[in-house]
């Protein structure tokens, strides 16, 4: 992450939440919903980390994959099934410190979705 207060947590909820309306714009008003859950989630994610709570953000960064996935259901189920078990996946690796297992989880997701890492400079 950079500094040395901010736990290693394999996702940048800030680049994700930075893109995230582009959801809404590619899947229309009715992801809307999902979007502001989703929104609300990283968020409080980040809100969990900055005051050192990693557990916390572990937590929220779940949530918003259950959104996600929630999105997903409505788009097709085999989907949803699929990112809600990368989800699952990256929140027990985050919960026993296995970054680079929740990275190779996350990067399978973000590589489903069409995103793409973004590195900090």
């Amino acid at each position: 992450m950079g500094q040395s207060h901010e736990p290693e947590i394999p996702f940048r909820p800030d680049v994700f939440l930075a893109r995230l309306g582009e959801l809404e714009v590619v899947l229309g008003p009715h992801a809307r919903p999902h979007v502001e859950r989703i929104r609300a989630a990283l968020i409080a994610a980040m809100a969990a980390r900055d005051r050192g709570d990693e557990a916390g953000a572990v937590r929220e960064i779940g949530a918003a994959m259950e959104c996600l996935a929630s999105l997903a259901e409505t788009l097709d189920l085999g989907e949803a099934a699929a990112m809600r078990q990368l989800a699952a996946t990256v929140g027990r690796a985050l919960l026993r410190g296995d970054s680079a297992e929740a990275r190779r989880a996350a990067e399978v997701i973000f590589a489903r979705s069409g995103a793409r890492w973004v590195e900090r400079k």
